[in-house]
């Protein structure tokens, strides 16, 4: 490549405001390989609530892994996990709680998961069009029961967009567990089948990499729309 052409290069490379030639925002696409290089999660939607199992990446022996967040509630019928920068993502999950407890105050009624959504790409689209910022380095998975009883999974994407899904996964492993998922999944799968299956997929797609007590699981019942954190003791009984 010449010098005149990487300067090029450099110069869309370090502006978030300006397309290359070839219609590219390169900070953007800089953004979704940081997600690919996170940890992996997946959510899974089930007859009777949803699921989200989360691997969290510990660096060091000495690290206590109980003490790494990878899923967060947002309301107690909303839950979120992370791949990617996950400080970036305490900050968009700082502003949905906020978005949810000033919903609950105003209209006295529980937000729903879209609005949530809605709002957490609204920022992220924003933080692809303004000088001075950069995209969010994370792609966040928000699942919750509505007060209807709908189940819903979204994955919101580094810059702004939303999809609904049955079942999907973000970060380093996310297309093997995919394709675990699409042969696997089913209308009729139940949250204790959900866990096991999300478990199952993480150690396929890890392999060496995978330890249990790394995995954090979060699900949603359709009986009480309640956010519960699974224990260590939980889902390894779960998993056998």
């Amino acid at each position: 490549m010449s010098s005149m052409k990487m300067q090029d290069r450099m110069g869309y490379d370090r502006s978030i405001t300006m397309f290359s030639p070839d219609g590219r925002l390169l900070q953007v696409e800089y953004a979704k390989k940081t997600v690919k290089q996170g940890s992996t999660a997946l959510g899974i939607t089930c007859k009777d609530g949803v699921v989200l199992v989360a691997d969290k990446r510990v660096s060091s022996k000495l690290m206590i892994a109980d003490a790494i967040e990878k899923t967060f509630p947002i309301d107690d019928h909303i839950v979120t996990t992370a791949s990617g920068i996950i400080s970036d993502a305490r900050v968009l999950v700082d502003r949905s709680q906020l978005k949810a407890q000033q919903h609950f105050v105003t209209y006295n009624s529980k937000i729903d998961v879209l609005s949530i959504v809605k709002d957490m790409c609204d920022l992220k689209q924003i933080c692809t069009q303004s000088a001075g910022l950069r995209p969010f380095g994370v792609s966040m998975l928000v699942a919750g029961i509505e007060e209807d009883g709908s189940i819903k999974l979204f994955v919101t994407e580094p810059y702004g967009l939303y999809f609904q899904y049955r079942a999907a996964a973000t970060g380093e492993h996310d297309t093997e567990v995919e394709q675990i998922l699409e042969k696997k999944w089913k209308a009729s799968i139940t949250v204790d089948q959900a866990v096991k299956l999300g478990i199952d997929a993480l150690k396929e797609a890890l392999k060496s990499d995978f330890d249990i007590n790394n995995c954090d699981v979060a699900v949603i019942r359709s009986d009480n729309k309640k956010v519960k954190l699974l224990n260590r003791d939980v889902i390894k009984k779960l998993v056998k």
